[in-house]
């Protein structure tokens, strides 16, 4: 008897969303493509949509005009990576995003429950070797903040656990400080 080692498809943006213009995928799937492979993402219960509603809100008062705040939108980070953040803060307007999805975020957020363990690795990762300068994950499961700066290679040299009663200076606005307590519900 032999054994057939079990071989795995690794997919392209460029095929993936050759895919989502054909209507391979059913219009309310929620799908990403992280380092090649479709990942299902978690459905959000009301917790994950409230916080992330409340991060954008007060996003958009600590960006100045010239940035785009964009809630559960492809970032087209690399050749075999298409995330979906929760939140993406990009520079430009809505308008400059209408032939193509960005390919860089000033700030990414995630918010976190059930897949804290896949945000704080593989999306670190990605997130990290495509440069993305500020990433911040609002974990709902201990009611902190995690920002990783710094990026080099696969991972931030800058980590950061920031609880209710703190602020933070997003690094593409250094005018601003959020506090903690206004990004958790």
């Amino acid at each position: 008897m032999s054994h057939t080692a079990i071989q795995r498809h690794q997919w392209s943006r460029e095929e993936y969303d050759r895919m989502i213009a054909a209507g391979v995928f059913h219009p309310e799937a929620r799908l990403e493509l992280i380092d090649g492979e479709i990942i299902n993402m978690t459905p959000q219960g009301s917790l994950h949509v409230t916080t992330t509603r409340l991060a954008e809100d007060r996003l958009r008062l600590a960006f100045p005009e010239g940035h785009d705040i964009r809630t559960q939108m492809p970032l087209a980070l690399d050749s075999s990576s298409e995330p979906e953040p929760d939140i993406a803060v990009v520079t430009g307007t809505l308008m400059d995003y209408r032939d193509a999805h960005p390919d860089t975020a000033a700030l990414i957020i995630e918010v976190a429950d059930s897949a804290l363990n896949f945000d704080r690795q593989q999306k670190k990762r990605l997130y990290a070797r495509t440069g993305i300068q500020d990433y911040w994950i609002i974990n709902l499961i201990d009611q902190q903040l995690e920002v990783y700066r710094d990026p080099q290679g696969d991972d931030y040299t800058q980590t950061q656990t920031l609880k209710s009663g703190e602020s933070i200076t997003p690094l593409a606005s250094p005018q601003s400080s959020i506090a903690i307590a206004d990004l958790l519900p």
